[in-house]
């Protein structure tokens, strides 16, 4: 492999690594439309399709591997691949967690949710921004953003744990309700993780461009 069909491949990984993250984003965003929706179908269709981001995630690893294997590559183009390799486990994680989301809107088996859904929706909306804007970090190796991306976090740590107050409150003024309301905290709890995983691609795109193996998510929750 010439080194112009070398760098080629490279571009093609992140290609499909960029479609590997619009499919976990189609996945989060239809899991918390289901739920608020009461759409058992569409939660039974995102369950579904998670083996084929799954398949997705495989793909892409093997790919990176064989490269690695024929090409020994070093320095700035062997951290890309193995960004490409950390990047890929969490949007797979992530995706996992819209997955989870979406068995929650089936358990629920479409009785009414015991809150509107006020903050999870906000919740989606920024960690799905959290996550579209760090993926256009990755391809452009632009720290700062990534840094900034990674600030955004607290925002979703707020909503949660507003989401969890009021779940713990209307569990403790009615019992039966107890059920729903955990329901809604799992849903919350997946959200928060996805945030999470976000942060870690963003910390890959710092150890791409510069090497540096570094925690920049300061939060102090």
């Amino acid at each position: 492999m010439t080194r112009k069909a070398y760098h080629k491949e490279l571009r093609e990984l992140e290609k499909k690594l960029l479609n590997m993250g619009a499919m976990a984003v189609k996945a989060v965003e239809g899991s918390v439309e289901a739920l608020s929706n009461n759409d058992i179908k569409a939660a039974k269709n995102i369950i579904l399709n998670d083996h084929f981001i799954n398949k997705e995630r495989f793909d892409i690893e093997e790919e990176c591997l064989l490269v690695i294997a024929t090409q020994q590559p070093v320095a700035t183009d062997l951290r890309s691949l193995a960004a490409i390799l950390s990047v890929i486990t969490d949007l797979e994680r992530i995706a996992d967690h819209a997955e989870g989301i979406a068995k929650i809107c089936v358990m629920n088996n479409m009785k009414p949710l015991v809150k509107p859904l006020i903050d999870i929706p906000k919740m989606t909306e920024k960690a799905v921004n959290m996550l579209q804007e760090c993926l256009t970090a990755f391809v452009e190796r632009d720290i700062e953003a990534a840094k900034m991306i990674c600030d955004e976090d607290d925002v979703v740590d707020d909503l949660y744990n507003q989401v969890y107050k009021e779940c713990i409150m209307l569990m403790i003024d009615n019992p039966k309700v107890i059920e729903g309301a955990t329901f809604l905290l799992w849903v919350a709890h997946n959200l928060e993780r996805i945030a999470d995983r976000v942060t870690n691609i963003a910390e890959r795109v710092a150890f791409m461009v510069n090497g540096k193996m570094e925690e920049l998510n300061t939060s102090n929750y």
